[in-house]
């Protein structure tokens, strides 16, 4: 019984320190502007090595759900020019989303998918795992 409390106490020390090592990765609400709108990142790195390059599609939806706009951006790296993000770093990425017409409703959302996440050494990470997505305040 002593053992089997033992093995459950590793594992769910374990468990709790892997869940921390991700890309965790705020959304804020979107600000809209004529047919563009534009969607504020924040992002931290929790894994022990940078990140090279990370791939996001950002889908703006309206009140009930419907698609009004899409997008699709490297938020970290994925050019020669574009810095990766060093382990426990922190960045900001602005999506900036540009509709086929004006966007007047005000109850928009956004919803953000990654891709692709590339870490040093080009590794990959999997997304569903290594990333974590959460709302910013209202």
């Amino acid at each position: 019984m002593k053992r089997l409390c033992q093995s459950v106490f590793c594992i769910g020390f374990f468990c709790g320190f892997i869940a921390q090592a991700q890309l965790a990765v705020t959304v804020s609400p979107p600000k809209v502007t004529g047919n563009k709108a534009v969607v504020a990142l924040g992002l931290k790195n929790g894994f022990s090595q940078s990140v090279e390059s990370a791939r996001a599609t950002l889908f703006l939806l309206d009140k009930q759900g419907k698609m009004v706009g899409q997008s699709a951006k490297w938020v970290i790296g994925g050019a020669e020019d574009k810095p990766g993000l060093a382990a426990g770093g922190t960045n900001t990425f602005n999506f900036v989303i540009t509709a086929a017409h004006p966007l007047t409703t005000t109850k928009l959302t956004a919803k953000l998918q990654f891709s692709r996440v590339v870490m040093a050494g080009g590794k990959l990470a999997d997304v569903k795992t290594g990333v974590q997505v959460k709302s910013g305040s209202q």
